[in-house]
């Protein structure tokens, strides 16, 4: 059973996430929040699977909420506007995923169930937006972990290929290796490198300067 938990300063749209949560037999709602700081209590309290996660809302934002509880459990963050200038923030913070609020409920119920299984979810969209924030920024610092070396060449191939936004399928295909050995090569590389998940992956392969 996945738990998740719903953070949100609206009413009605906490109850209409409510509503496609508890359509799902393998879900249940953990509890709901109004804020970032009841959404800490909340996490602490309940240890949900999966939060989903309102980006501006009052007292403590979701970008701060999501940083205090990334590391007890996964966040999907949630906002009206693609082109949210938080997004980049709230991901770095440590989500694994981002949705629009005006998605179909079967987006949000796979974003769900993609991240529960410990993956990340990221729209092409997305990890373009996190492309063009590195793009903005300074020459990165080549940040190199001592990590990176212990990967293989295919392992840093494959890296890159995350970090420039495809999906396994596409990897595999301009790759031209299966799938499956594919997402191989992802557990392997997060593995070796301390990483959670490919969100994480984009971040630190702009920061050690394996793209640009």
């Amino acid at each position: 059973m996945i738990r998740v938990a719903i953070v949100d300063d609206q009413a009605m749209v906490r109850a209409g996430f409510r509503l496609i949560v508890q359509s799902q037999k393998d879900m249940q709602v953990a509890g709901e929040a109004a804020d970032g700081q009841e959404a800490n209590d909340l996490v602490r309290r309940e240890r949900p699977d999966v939060v989903l996660m309102d980006i501006r809302m009052p007292r403590v934002d979701g970008i701060e909420a999501t940083r205090q509880v990334a590391g007890i459990t996964r966040v999907v963050i949630l906002t009206t506007f693609e082109l949210d200038e938080y997004v980049f923030d709230a991901l770095a913070a440590g989500a694994s995923a981002f949705l629009l609020k005006a998605a179909p409920p079967e987006d949000l119920i796979r974003a769900i169930r993609v991240v529960a299984e410990g993956d990340a979810l990221l729209a092409p969209s997305v990890t373009r937006k996190l492309i063009e924030e590195f793009a903005k920024r300074p020459e990165p610092a080549s940040r190199m972990p001592k990590e990176l070396s212990s990967l293989t060449e295919r392992e840093r191939e494959v890296l890159r290929e995350v970090a420039g936004g495809f999906t396994n399928n596409e990897i595999a295909q301009r790759l031209h290796v299966s799938e499956t050995t594919v997402k191989t090569h992802v557990a392997h590389l997060l593995d070796k490198l301390g990483l959670r998940d490919r969100v994480q992956a984009v971040i630190l392969a702009y920061e050690a300067g394996l793209v640009g």
